[in-house]
């Protein structure tokens, strides 16, 4: 690898579990600017993976084989049900509906392309 700037492109695309930037505090800032996938980064030389995973206080059960790139470690989250909760005004749903249908249509879900225009239908 040529520069730091090549090994955090490297280390994006590995996504790895765990990763140490045993580096100088302004090199380890640069490269935590530009990770986005690792399950735990370890920023400095005396942050070690074992410090981390076992005394430092963040989660041991973090992402592996690459899943890091779309995944976070364990977290309270992922113990509570969520419901997402959407309310469309008639305004909003009169802009969203062709773009919602564009889309729909685009995956071919031709009944949920329809009922994104459907109750729109008829009205002045």
């Amino acid at each position: 690898m040529r520069d730091l700037s090549e090994a955090c492109e490297i280390a994006n695309r590995i996504a790895p579990e765990h990763l140490e930037l045993a580096l100088p505090p302004e090199q380890a800032q640069t490269c935590l600017n530009a990770i986005r996938h690792a399950g735990a980064i370890f920023i400095g030389h005396y942050s070690v993976e074992a410090l981390g995973d076992y005394c430092a206080g963040p989660n041991h059960v973090l992402p592996t084989m690459r899943s890091a790139r779309f995944s976070s470690p364990l977290g309270v989250y992922d113990f509570q049900k969520r419901s997402s909760l959407i309310e469309i005004s008639p305004a909003a749903a009169r802009t969203l509906a062709p773009v919602a249908a564009t889309l729909a249509e685009g995956e071919g879900l031709h009944a949920h392309a329809r009922s994104a225009t459907l109750r729109l239908e008829g009205e002045a």
